[in-house]
């Protein structure tokens, strides 16, 4: 069989995927583009005095890396002159990015966190570019009003994430199931590697950050100690893996089943994800890939953001992981 580019891919199955237009198939490849290019920046990080952080802190109250900040710069240079979009929002900036009408302007809008799991680049961990892509309502025109923007998950028309690892990986969706590419150095091209992703229904791995333990809430608490006793389809107990990078422990969630968690905390009753641009595009993909994702007590693609950097709680992984914890949460409600 020969090897399959992702523009190739998408031509296959376009009669399947109404969205994979020029302007979309366009907008793919300077998405790509950009990957590619943030790729030879991490893969050259120290030897380019690129690590660590600027001293700044970004909208989220976060240490911003360098490597954040030229991330963005890339994403936005790229996608503001790829034609096909209208606004972008971006995890670094505080306000909607309008696309300038001295370039081409389209119908999509782009939703990205340049550089996930940053702060792990110094120690040398998988970090990655998630996007999400929803398009501008019909019937609207002129300059792009927020409320445009401000969309439920289950709207979008695509998204995907590119994993910065051993290898460089472009895992996404546009409805029609979730495929894998791996770039090849070699020919410079993202090549069909993982057709079909599906998760497990049951997995046997949980993935959170256990040092928070006090600070969670009371269901939370209690679901993890469900997986601490819990048996695996197996007749196993579930192991721990936490990476620290929310595309890491995804892909590994992805491919192997089991549960994310990122819960609330006492003080943070919204979690720390950001809605538009971390769970909204892994929760379509989670979908798209047999999955589930969930607040806990809401699917995670019918939450309607009320401002560009919400936040929410985000359980991801195997139904019947994410299950065994909303019924944990339901039981905290009914009680």
């Amino acid at each position: 069989m020969a090897d399959v580019t992702v523009t190739e891919h998408l031509l296959l199955h376009q009669k399947q995927t109404p969205q994979a237009t020029g302007q979309f198939t366009g907008l793919l490849y300077d998405l790509i583009l950009s990957g590619k290019t943030i790729s030879r920046r991490i893969n050259k990080a120290g030897l380019l005095d690129i690590l660590g952080g600027t001293g700044e802190v970004n909208v989220q109250g976060e240490n911003v890396q360098k490597l954040d900040e030229i991330a963005n710069r890339i994403m936005i240079y790229r996608m503001e002159r790829c034609g096909a979009l209208c606004a972008m929002s971006s995890e670094e900036e505080a306000e909607l990015i309008r696309v300038s009408p001295e370039f081409p302007r389209g119908d999509y809008i782009l939703i990205f966190d340049p550089l996930d799991g940053s702060s792990n680049i110094d120690v040398n961990i998988n970090v990655g570019t998630i996007f999400s892509i929803l398009r501008r309502p019909e019937g609207c025109t002129g300059e792009v009003a927020l409320e445009e923007v401000l969309q439920p998950g289950r709207n979008q028309v695509a998204a995907g994430y590119i994993l910065y690892g051993p290898s460089t990986m472009l895992v996404f969706s546009t409805g029609q199931g979730v495929h894998g590419f791996t770039l090849d150095p070699g020919v410079g091209e993202f090549l069909l590697s993982h057709p079909n992703m599906r998760i497990p229904e049951q997995g046997g791995i949980y993935s959170v950050n256990e040092g928070y333990r006090n600070n969670w809430d009371a269901p939370t608490r209690e679901a993890v100690d469900w997986f601490h006793n819990c048996e695996t389809q197996d007749g196993k107990f579930y192991s721990s893996r936490y990476v620290g990078a929310l595309v890491a422990d995804f892909h590994r969630t992805l491919i192997y089943g089991g549960i994310y968690m990122y819960p609330p905390y006492v003080n943070k009753p919204n979690g720390k994800l950001r809605l538009m641009c971390e769970a909204s595009p892994l929760a379509f993909l989670a979908e798209q890939a047999g999955g589930k994702a969930s607040d806990g007590k809401r699917r995670i693609l019918d939450l309607q953001p009320e401002r560009l950097h919400a936040r929410t709680p985000l359980f991801i992984g195997s139904v019947k992981d994410v299950e065994a914890v909303e019924k944990v949460y339901a039981r905290h409600k009914t009680a």
